[in-house]
């Protein structure tokens, strides 16, 4: 008896690793080598994607917590964050200089840095984001968060230096003033820089602007729009980066929405304006409008500033605020436009 269920126990464990061992060769013949590729590179992607959410966290630790606000009645702390920009540009191995003018009976400066892909690329972009705050405010969102963003896009476009045949020069500038007092002034440096720009004649075939770039809300009906716009369908979430340019820029314009739609992580949304958004005066409110002004091609890229953000131009305007991966994803869709420049 005993030796009868043995040997249909034995049978039976013979059948069950057959069907176990058959299932593992389907598995494998299935799972092919170019979809394990794909696996690993969305691995990889995530693992990427997280660690610049850790630096640009570290950046806003820096801008808003060691040095707090940098405001123009601080000017120890324009100092300091300028500093801290020029120092990071070093650490990566780029060249950069300080562009200084006077204000007020102080020097500010304008950080310029970039990265030249080739001996004569046909294809030259600006990146601009403003470095100061609103008094009273550390600017975690207005506008750190554009500051971390413009230098870890900085960051990923040296780590393809050498690797990456691009027909691309990107320049880096972080202006000194935008806020108030100095906003709607000739001091702004977006303005010097613009004006400067067009008098050496300057090739900028598009200026992007980051202008509060890391706040998300994800409840219907926390993005607001100026008149008229909440009526043309604008998603009622804010889980969207926006891009906005004028109608000169608008081919530009369009070739950002088509690249960074192939981020599926992060939505787009776009608005082109005409007469440089003077009837919409609400686009006009960074540094893109500089670069307007002077008949370049610029864009806004930007959350939305107090459309979105509930702590615009507040003391509540903190780095815990913030939307990490958001951000991280932004750099992600520059990234994608940036190397579509292959030659």
């Amino acid at each position: 008896m005993f030796a009868k269920q043995l040997s249909a126990y034995r049978e039976f464990s013979l059948a069950h690793a057959a069907v176990i061992i058959s299932f593992l060769i389907v598995t494998l013949l299935l799972y092919s080598p170019s979809e394990a590729g794909a696996a690993q590179n969305r691995s990889s992607q995530m693992m990427d994607i997280e660690k610049t959410s850790q630096r640009i966290r570290d950046h806003l630790i820096k801008l808003t917590v060691a040095i707090g606000e940098r405001s123009v009645r601080l000017p120890e702390n324009l100092d300091r964050t300028a500093n801290y920009i020029e120092s990071f540009y070093h650490d990566i191995g780029l060249s950069v200089r300080r562009e200084p003018y006077e204000y007020d009976g102080m020097t500010v400066v304008n950080v310029v840095s970039g990265i030249i892909f080739g001996t004569q690329p046909k294809n030259r972009f600006l990146i601009g984001a403003h470095y100061d705050s609103v008094m009273g405010t550390v600017g975690a969102d207005d506008n750190a968060s554009a500051i971390a963003v413009q230098l870890e896009t900085a960051r990923q476009l040296k780590a393809l230096v050498g690797r990456e045949e691009l027909d691309l020069a990107v320049k880096f500038v972080s202006f000194a003033l935008e806020e108030p007092p100095v906003y709607g002034t000739r001091y702004m440096g977006s303005r010097v820089y613009a004006k400067k720009a067009r008098n050496e004649n300057e090739q900028i075939d598009g200026m992007i602007c980051l202008e509060m770039v890391g706040y998300a809300c994800y409840e219907r009906g926390c993005q607001g729009y100026p008149f008229p716009l909440m009526f043309f369908g604008y998603p009622k979430q804010g889980n969207f980066i926006g891009i906005v340019g004028n109608s000169k820029s608008k081919n530009f314009t369009q070739s950002l929405v088509t690249v960074f739609s192939k981020n599926s992580e992060l939505p787009v949304v776009k608005l082109t304006v005409p007469l440089n958004g003077r009837i919409l005066p609400a686009v006009r409110l960074s540094d893109h409008a500089s670069f307007w002004d002077q008949g370049f091609y610029a864009v806004m890229i930007t959350d939305s500033a107090f459309y979105r953000n509930p702590y615009y131009h507040t003391a509540f305007d903190t780095m815990e605020k913030l939307d990490y991966r958001f951000m991280a994803e932004l750099v992600e869709s520059l990234m994608m436009f940036f190397r579509s420049f292959r030659k």
